[in-house]
């Protein structure tokens, strides 16, 4: 990111994470802007990402149980930074649970 709390155009940064996951340099990214959406609209733009946004403890182990994602994105403006690395945990350590979801994924991929 910009390391400070100046106005920054979020889509580069979050077009860099996006693409070292796309290219499978790293296996997960995080990105944050001020609600999380403009960040997840750039990220999924790359083929090969799948970034959820998390707004809440369940949705933070659903977008690895059901969507596979291998990105997620935050609203640093709406989430109390004990909250987002609680979730940022919780989509570190769940697995995708395949069946039935796993069908679904290869559509999205598709």
């Amino acid at each position: 990111g910009c390391y400070s709390l100046d106005s920054c155009d979020y889509p580069d940064f979050a077009h860099k994470a996006a693409d070292l996951v796309a290219k499978k340099e790293v296996e997960r990214g995080i990105v944050v802007c001020t609600s999380g959406e403009g960040v997840c609209i750039t990220a999924n733009k790359l083929k090969g990402v799948r970034c959820g946004l998390i707004y809440n403890e369940e949705v933070s182990k659903l977008t690895r149980q059901h969507n596979n994602c291998n990105m997620v994105s935050f609203g640093a403006k709406f989430f109390p930074l004990e909250d987002v690395k609680k979730w940022t945990l919780n989509f570190l350590t769940t697995e995708f649970e395949g069946g039935r979801h796993e069908g679904r994924v290869n559509k999205i991929e598709r």
